[in-house]
């Protein structure tokens, strides 16, 4: 299925979600498919360019295909930092146009830039003329009360024109004022039919859906429309989803990994952070639904998630959670 040039990468990917997608996570999520193409949770262009690269920006090697979201809304701050970028490894860097948060609209970016469609355009400008790596652009359906198909259709147009070729569209509107940015994740209605517009009016696009995706045999419905699917947090919630996506979307072998395997992966990888320092609840907690719907689950994350035994580093924890699973654990 790779093979053919006309289907996507980023066939399926991972959303990137704030305190949830971090390198922990990604690692994790790689043990268990090799092709779903991964982002970080967002990065602002003022954490790279006043505070710690490093600690933003590294990654371990086995995330790859891996891409960088970056908030921002100033052309040359957006360029500098996707230089970083590049310069550390990623894959495609990604400009944020759909955080509806308070705190991202007080920094001018998010989903408030799709009022500015020139001002987006020219982010991406300044941006691919300071990369080799695709730049690309996660953004809403539209804002407010705004709700015409026209707006989000221009809107892609514009920045379609700096040469963005990659759209990755939350299907909702977003409600600047008055929601949550849970609630702008539940209460706008899912409109995947502007998605699907928008591949039927740019067929040289890559246009992806992101929103409400919560089964395998959905992604592969939305496939039918559109060049790829972004799967949120299904995929963190129940990970063991994400298995069977190399089989059936990239016609690649599916992991030869049980979920016992994923684990001692995770274990000695938890060893090897411990050794540098670093706590390894950090780490325990992205694991926590991967036995979901399981007998013995519950005792198995609540054993993961000792926050008393965590904090001493102690690594017995996942030997004893798995106790609560019997010694036959499925695959």
């Amino acid at each position: 299925m790779t093979s053919n040039p006309r289907l996507s990468p980023r066939r399926v990917t991972v959303a990137p979600m704030m305190d949830w997608t971090d390198r922990h996570c990604r690692y994790f999520h790689r043990l268990i498919t090799r092709h779903t193409w991964l982002y970080t949770e967002m990065v602002t262009t003022g954490a790279l360019l006043h505070g710690d690269v490093p600690r933003h920006l590294a990654f371990n090697d086995e995330e790859h295909p891996l891409a960088l979201q970056l908030g921002g809304s100033e052309p040359a701050d957006l360029a500098k930092c996707a230089a970083l970028a590049e310069q550390w490894g990623y894959d495609e860097v990604n400009l944020n146009c759909g955080c509806p948060s308070e705190r991202v609209q007080r920094g001018a970016f998010g989903a408030c830039l799709m009022a500015e469609p020139q001002l987006v355009a020219d982010c991406v400008k300044a941006m691919r003329d300071a990369v080799s790596i695709p730049v690309t652009v996660k953004h809403r359906i539209g804002i407010d009360e705004v709700s015409e198909y026209a707006f989000v259709r221009d809107f892609v147009g514009t920045i379609a024109q700096a040469g963005c070729d990659v759209f990755i569209v939350h299907a909702r509107n977003a409600i600047l004022k008055g929601l949550s940015p849970k609630e702008n994740r539940e209460i706008p209605p899912l409109k995947y039919d502007y998605a699907y517009a928008l591949k039927r009016d740019f067929p040289s696009l890559e246009i992806h859906i992101n929103g409400g995706v919560q089964t395998l045999d959905e992604v592969e419905q939305h496939l039918a429309h559109v060049d790829g699917v972004m799967l949120g947090r299904e995929a963190y919630h129940n990970p063991w989803l994400l298995a069977d996506v190399d089989r059936r979307f990239y016609g690649a072998p599916p992991t030869t990994l049980t979920r016992a395997d994923v684990e001692t992966e995770m274990a000695a990888y938890a060893g090897r952070r411990l050794a540098e320092g670093q706590y390894i609840g950090g780490i325990t907690r992205h694991m926590l639904g991967l036995h979901k719907g399981e007998s013995g689950a519950r005792g198995w994350r609540r054993t993961l998630s000792d926050n008393k035994r965590l904090s001493k580093g102690d690594l017995s924890v996942f030997d004893e959670a798995r106790r609560f699973l019997g010694a036959d654990m499925p695959a």
